[in-house]
């Protein structure tokens, strides 16, 4: 078999200052021991990785240790210390509680503590990942870890400090780890690389340890693939191809796209991105934090937040130098806001590539195509008052209608306020078919004569019919009287005003005081609601009544009287009234309790969006 180990067991810290990031926990523990102020139970809790195990490990030696040095660091040379690393310590105990974790596992526990210890002072118990114990361990464990023997001491160990019984916690000194720096971390695997004759990029480096999220042990496991993949000679680009991580150039060039207004570039850099295999999601986490390093650079005095090597650190100077403040602050409430809502969204990449383009829009709109140029008065087409210029038209007609004349019959002009009639201009001659002699046609100054109104004008019709002169009417002649008539008739209709809105619901409260006689009619009328549908030349007003038997009988009773009645109030014969029946609509109750969660969300975007953002079960 090999001897390899990997390097999280085999450069895993023996003393208190190999110890990485945890400089505040490790002087307390050294102080409390050069004082004599050893307490029976303590509590070490934080994220995984980050030295809780090896502390307490390094602690139990240092208060067994018979030759401690000058800050109490354990020797490793007496029979305790050696001992232990050889794994035959009978004063040091390690239990797990993931796989020891009921009640008889604490009671074996519980009758190895009266054991006194062979050698040292103390015997130490060791717990893991004590939150997995349950709830009955707990309380059988309570009475001893309060009251234990003299020479016993326990440190528990736990990831989920929540999650151990507020009673436990009650009996220890808690001692919280932090999270390793980056910087620490890159400092321990470049001497960890020198000592292994690796040679490795610092921008690798920094890739690793932001990758391990501020655990030691799994940067060195992430070293250690690394390694594997890429032998003693490790590169920058080898480390992101093994890792499957977002360049860092893949933000800088997109935040040039940005800054140019080039959508297409950023659309399709993310469409290289997702061809890649990379989550869409941690596209846009790594775009915010590229928003917030170039925050970060712009602002003197705050490098010491860009963990980062020196070589990126100019980059992002450079390109902080390129954007505005306001530019920055709008990007990541852009990429903040789509994390947001990218679970709730239906399409996903949709959701994404609108955020790219609102960021690609940031420093202006791209300007849309040209509007069609405004026509020239010249080359727009004839207005309506065009067509009032008087033309002549040819009305040929076959010969078989000897009674017709074919003589030109001059048109009028249709009705426009802002024209008057023009004299009619001389017909241009045109063939016609021959006409008997016999059959006299009306003379033009006849055809063209105006007639004011068109009573006037069905009276002259009669008169040429008592005289015989309907016989020699032509058809244009008779074709031209009826246009008359419909303009005389419009013009009529235009001097109609129609009453607006507002003023036929003033007006509405008047046409119920009218019926205060029948105060069924009169309630009815003035609680109706009122709405409009214009009509050219007229306009329909709808009201309600509160059910169908009150408009039906409205309706074959009373409608016609009450549409005389209105118009007289309003002095307007262009309304007419229409009565419709009120639409029941019943009240939509909610009893449960998901119901008024899912009704409190659709009326309140906040607590909708807290929900998403949470994860909340409703």
């Amino acid at each position: 078999m090999s001897d390899y180990v990997v390097s999280a067991r085999k450069y895993r810290p023996d003393s208190f200052g190999s110890l990485l990031g945890q400089d505040v926990i490790a002087r307390t523990l050294q102080n409390s021991i050069a004082r004599g102020k050893i307490a029976h139970a303590y509590l070490f809790c934080g994220p995984r990785g980050v030295g809780k195990t090896s502390t307490a490990r390094i602690f139990a030696k240092a208060i067994n240790c018979s030759n401690p040095g000058p800050d109490f660091e354990p020797c490793g040379e007496c029979e305790s210390c050696v001992s232990f690393k050889e794994g035959r310590s009978y004063c040091i105990h390690e239990l797990d509680a993931a796989s020891n974790n009921g009640v008889e596992d604490i009671k074996t526990l519980l009758d190895q503590v009266q054991i006194p210890p062979q050698v040292g002072k103390y015997s130490v118990y060791i717990i893991d990942e004590v939150h997995m114990l349950s709830t009955a361990a707990f309380n059988a464990f309570l009475k001893t870890l309060e009251e234990p023997p003299a020479h016993a001491i326990f440190i528990l160990a736990t990831t989920e400090k929540h999650k151990v019984l507020p009673t436990i916690l009650s009996r220890c000194q808690t001692y919280d780890f932090n999270r390793i720096s980056v910087s620490d971390m890159v400092a321990n695997l470049r001497s960890i690389a020198a000592k292994e004759g690796i040679t490795i990029e610092d921008e690798a480096l920094h890739v690793i340890a932001r990758k391990a999220d501020g655990a030691m042990r799994d940067a060195l496991t992430i070293f250690d693939q690394t390694v594997a993949f890429c032998g003693t000679d490790i590169k920058y680009d080898d480390v992101l191809r093994n890792l499957n991580v977002l360049d860092y150039e893949y933000c800088f060039k997109l935040t040039d796209a940005f800054l140019s207004g080039d959508y297409k570039t950023a659309l399709l850099t993310f469409d290289e991105i997702l061809s890649k295999g990379f989550n869409a999601l941690h596209f846009v986490l790594a775009l915010s934090s590229h928003f917030r390093d170039l925050a970060v650079a712009k602002t003197s005095g705050m490098e010491s937040l860009l963990d980062l090597p020196a070589s990126l650190k100019e980059r992002y100077a450079a390109q902080a130098s390129k954007c505005s403040l306001k530019f920055i602050y709008d990007a990541l409430g852009i990429t903040t806001a789509c994390e947001a809502a990218y679970k709730a969204s239906v399409n996903p990449r949709l959701h994404i590539e609108y955020a790219l383009m609102r960021l690609s829009f940031l420093q202006g709109v791209p300007e849309s195509a040209p509007a069609a140029a405004p026509v020239a008065p010249s080359q727009a087409a004839p207005a309506p008052a065009a067509e009032a210029s008087p033309a002549v038209k040819a009305a040929p007609v076959a010969p078989a209608a000897p009674a017709v004349s074919t003589a030109p019959i001059v048109e009028a002009a249709p009705a426009a306020p802002a024209v008057e009639a023009a004299p009619a201009a001389p017909a241009a001659p045109t063939q016609a078919a021959p006409a008997e002699p016999a059959a006299p046609a009306i003379s033009e100054p006849e055809a063209a004569a105006s007639v004011s109104t068109a009573k006037e004008e069905r009276a002259a019709a009669r008169r040429r019919m008592s005289t015989g002169a309907f016989q020699s009417l032509s058809l244009s002649g008779i074709g031209n009287q009826d246009a008359k008539n419909e303009n005389a008739a419009s013009e009529a209709a235009a001097e109609v005003v129609i009453p607006s809105d507002e003023e036929i619901s003033a007006k509405w409260k008047d046409l119920a005081f009218k019926y205060n006689s029948r105060p069924r009619l009169a309630n009815a009328l003035a609680n109706a609601h009122l709405s409009f549908e214009p009509v050219e030349g007229s306009k329909t007003v709808v009201f309600t009544v509160t059910n169908d038997a009150q408009q039906k009988w409205i309706e074959s009773n009373l409608l016609r009287e009450l549409e005389k009645e209105f118009c007289a109030i309003m002095g307007c014969p262009a309304l007419k009234l229409v009565v419709k029946a009120e639409e029941f609509v019943p009240e939509e109750k909610i009893y449960l309790p998901s119901e008024q969660a899912k009704d409190l969300m659709g009326r309140n975007d906040e607590v909708r969006n807290l929900v998403i953002d949470l994860e909340l079960d409703v």
